[in-house]
């Protein structure tokens, strides 16, 4: 028997494995502890127990949020939601003639689609802002700038002719 190798332990279980499955990469054998059971001398740190842990499956919810909150878009998401709840929180007759046009540095943008409700919405502001900060939190939308509407431009062609040009306030 000297000069034969004999497989014994890990070593048969490894052979054995092998022969099974065919795969001739090394295949580590760990033994699973069983649920709940403890030993000594190991870290308490890998086990689970029967509270909430960091490996437990989490909702969707749970996920997006610590994302935003990682990332630091708790403004942004807040000022989402607001947009994409506009006619309930203005009302469905100021919604439909004033939109959100855009969002920057605590200025909510909103165009309006005359100069009648421009200036409506302009002496809404004080209102709209308390609105705001109850809805998307204090101190995330810090003003709300009002725009009328868009003017055509007048300048067709090579040449034109100086001078304010038509008088309309196209609302």
């Amino acid at each position: 028997m000297t000069g034969e190798w004999r497989a014994e332990g890990t070593e048969l279980a490894r052979a054995f494995v092998r022969d099974r499955t065919g795969v001739e990469a090394e295949v580590p054998l760990t033994r699973v502890p069983r649920r709940g059971t403890r030993r000594r001398g190991q870290d308490e740190a890998a086990w689970s127990a029967a509270g909430p842990d960091v490996r437990d499956p989490a909702s969707a919810a749970a996920v997006v949020e610590q994302v935003v909150r990682a990332r630091g878009w708790q403004d942004q998401v807040a000022v989402h939601a607001v947009t994409g709840r506009w006619a309930q929180i203005v009302g469905p007759a100021v919604a439909e003639h004033a939109t959100v046009e855009s969002f920057a540095d605590g200025a909510l943008l909103v165009r309006c689609d005359s100069t009648a409700w421009a200036t409506q919405m302009r002496m809404l502001v004080p209102e709209l802002l308390r609105r705001l900060s109850d809805e998307a939190g204090p101190g995330v939308v810090r003003s709300v700038v009002v725009k009328g509407p868009d003017a055509p431009s007048w300048v067709r062609g090579p040449r034109r002719v100086k001078g304010r040009g038509p008088r309309d306030t196209y609302g």
